[in-house]
């Protein structure tokens, strides 16, 4: 079969190599899965790099969210085994972790549901606890994880202000269903935020930036809002002085939604459940904006890891993949 190999830690566009290789033999308590299509994360970027809190044994094959089919045929979501991930045709995983695929989407969409609204549903829900009629704030509101807090929030009955950057991820935003958008490049975010919230600030900011965005945050929460900390995509971690969050009396809250898988797997699954209600009623639709062939996945890695990227870009092996400039060229 065919796999991506990182040998060394660098850039995605660079250390990547496509290669020819026996498929990956499960172990214990695990299933072998073709890929049917594999979700890019943020994190695929920051595990090529060496960046990221989990590193793999080199050679690893990135890839941390697909659509896979078992060996029955069932279509499943999954969290591929490392070292065997996603950007591959076949890869491994826990079968006790599988989730079903919603019928209601693709397979690049079912792909896309799980990590990114799996953590918009446990920091919006469970973090935060948002209440219909709240004000959510999502920083990067175009992009993989921002596109899913925005439906999530709306499906929720929140007003949501979505920040970007750039007029094309302004108008993602709007599509998306954000009720405003601040194009942070060309407006000045505290503001705008007081403009839109008539000086009393967002009840539940969801920030998977960090750096300024974070800094922004703490100047826009309402009073009793909730800041939920989802990650650093800047590549800054913030921080920050808690006499501040002391005086103007709002939450800090941290979000590592992979400790649940762990900790409280049954709450996974009931998110799941969920999430797939959503999908089937027309609440939730994964921005899937490139669909790519298998080897185009090393340079639409780079692309995700540069943040040039809008809603999720998803990788199906084989080179006839719809709607994209890749598969048509093939």
């Amino acid at each position: 079969m065919q796999a991506w190999h990182v040998h060394e830690n660098g850039e995605p566009g660079e250390v990547m190599r496509l290669a020819e290789v026996a498929r990956p033999t499960p172990g214990d308590g695990q299933v072998l899965l073709k890929v049917r299509a594999a979700n890019i994360n943020f994190p695929d970027a920051l595990m090529v790099r060496g960046h990221y809190q989990v590193r793999p044994p080199l050679p690893f094959t990135p890839g941390v969210e697909i659509c896979g089919e078992t060996e029955d045929g069932r279509r499943v979501i999954a969290n591929p085994a490392l070292p065997h991930g996603g950007f591959a045709e076949y890869a491994v995983a826990d079968a006790a972790a599988l989730l079903p695929a919603p019928d209601s989407l693709d397979d690049s969409e079912a792909a896309a549901l799980h990590i990114g609204y799996q953590t918009g549903w446990f920091g919006l829900h469970r973090r935060a606890r948002l209440e219909a009629g709240e004000t959510l704030l999502v920083h990067a509101a175009a992009g993989g994880v921002g596109s899913a807090a925005v439906q999530l929030g709306k499906a929720a009955g929140a007003t949501v202000i979505g920040v970007v950057g750039g007029a094309d991820k302004a108008a993602v935003a709007r599509e998306l269903g954000c009720d405003v958008v601040i194009d942070r490049r060309s407006e000045d975010v505290v503001v705008a935020v007081k403009e839109a919230t008539g000086g009393r600030g967002a009840d539940v900011i969801y920030d998977p930036v960090g750096g300024d965005a974070y800094t922004q945050s703490a100047k826009t929460v309402a009073f009793e809002g909730r800041i939920v900390v989802v990650g650093f995509a800047s590549g800054t971690i913030p921080s920050p002085p808690l006499n501040h969050a002391l005086v103007k009396n709002y939450a800090i809250l941290g979000l590592h939604w992979g400790l649940y898988a762990t900790k409280n797997p049954k709450l996974v699954q009931h998110c799941h459940e969920q999430l797939t209600e959503l999908a089937a009623g027309g609440a939730v639709k994964p921005l899937v904006s490139e669909r790519v062939p298998l080897d185009g996945a090393a340079a639409a890695v780079q692309r995700v890891a540069d943040g040039v990227t809008t809603g999720r870009v998803t990788v199906v092996p084989g080179h006839d993949v719809p709607g994209s400039a890749e598969g048509a060229a093939a």
